[in-house]
């Protein structure tokens, strides 16, 4: 059983913050938001995913790679992890938050499919590969934070999936230089453009806009889906992850304004505008609200949410051996129930 947090597991995290800050600007601003007792679990597994990520990208062997991945993951979840910073800071947050390792796995399954520099012929084929590198990081964030109703987490994992796609249509000449094609294929056939041509020889034509425009329209239908899941949040993470929407969105609506050339120029969003969205998501942020008839989650998804319900029911029947635990964990599962119950509190008294 991995450690709880201790004097060598902060050191680990403050390790963590240091690789997250050279990484995603835009995570990095937006769990500034987060409250304490989650920011530290947000950046163990952002660290552990993007060192992931960086191993299968610049190994030799991908499948290599994914194997000692897979090896990584059995240890930490059997609470021995490797004497890394990244797996003993994750090893803290598989412990405290019972994290479904199938989240994990699929991140895994992602990264194999970049390996294999797979293609993508549909939006619904796109959906299946954004759930898998980012819907699953979604729904890591959502279960850590406490909420973990099929319904909250299929709208955290369409935030991801919505991000991921607001990535993609901002990398297109980026991934292009390197074989790499994630704009799907039949769309780019309707505009008339050859797919193995266009990325034999990219431009930004206004037929590659036109593709390039209509990924980031789903992209902005996603981000309208998954708001109102923000409201089923602790109300200490909900502005958060409102500045994480409203950053990424803002990221496509910076392309559009910019002309949708992303084969020649990345879109970033500048400082200024990153600083006025966090400040007006930690203003807005008491005000999104829960939908009465939520919308039915995406396809791609829907494995991703029905495995976390398993886990789920699977901790409420351990929760029914609490008298067996040993006393640390009576303790600290006591601690948790209260924290829970008193954000729940404060949050009906506001309502």
């Amino acid at each position: 059983m991995p450690l709880p947090f201790t004097d060598r597991a902060d050191a680990d995290l403050s390790a963590c913050v240091d690789m997250m800050r050279g990484g995603s600007k835009t995570f990095f601003a937006a769990s500034r938001l987060l409250p304490p007792r989650i920011r530290a679990a947000s950046i163990a597994l952002y660290a552990f995913c993007r060192v992931a990520d960086d191993m299968v990208d610049e190994g030799q062997s991908i499948e290599l790679g994914l194997a000692v991945l897979g090896d990584r993951l059995d240890r930490i979840y059997a609470g021995r992890p490797l004497d890394l910073v990244e797996d003993r800071a994750l090893a803290v947050v598989v412990h405290r938050h019972q994290l479904p390792r199938h989240l994990l796995d699929a991140l895994l399954d992602g990264f194999a499919w970049d390996g294999q520099d797979r293609r993508y012929e549909t939006l619904e084929d796109l959906h299946g590969y954004a759930a898998r590198v980012a819907g699953s990081v979604g729904a890591m964030m959502c279960w850590i934070m406490g909420p973990q109703q099929a319904v909250t987490l299929a709208r955290a994992c369409e935030l991801g999936v919505a991000m991921q796609l607001t990535n993609i249509a901002r990398d297109v000449g980026d991934d292009a230089r390197i074989g790499r094609l994630y704009l799907p294929m039949q769309w780019m056939r309707e505009e008339g453009l050859d797919p193995q041509a266009w990325l034999s020889r990219p431009d930004a034509s206004a037929a590659v806009k036109r593709v390039i425009a209509r990924l980031l329209d789903e992209a902005d239908r996603l981000y309208r889906q998954s708001h109102a899941g923000i409201a089923e949040l602790p109300r200490d993470c909900r502005s958060a992850i409102l500045a994480a929407r409203l950053i990424y969105a803002e990221i496509g609506h910076h392309l559009r304004r910019s002309g949708l050339d992303s084969v020649n120029r990345r879109a970033v969003v500048p400082t200024s505008r990153k600083l006025g969205l966090l400040a007006w998501s930690w203003l807005r942020s008491g005000w999104v609200y829960a939908e009465r008839h939520p919308p039915q989650p995406l396809a791609g998804i829907a494995y991703l949410v029905d495995q976390c319900q398993i886990s789920a029911e699977k901790q409420m029947a351990d929760l029914q051996g609490f008298p067996n635990r040993a006393m640390p964990q009576r303790i600290e599962w006591v601690f948790d129930l209260l924290e829970r119950r008193e954000i729940d509190r404060r949050d009906r008294s506001i309502h």
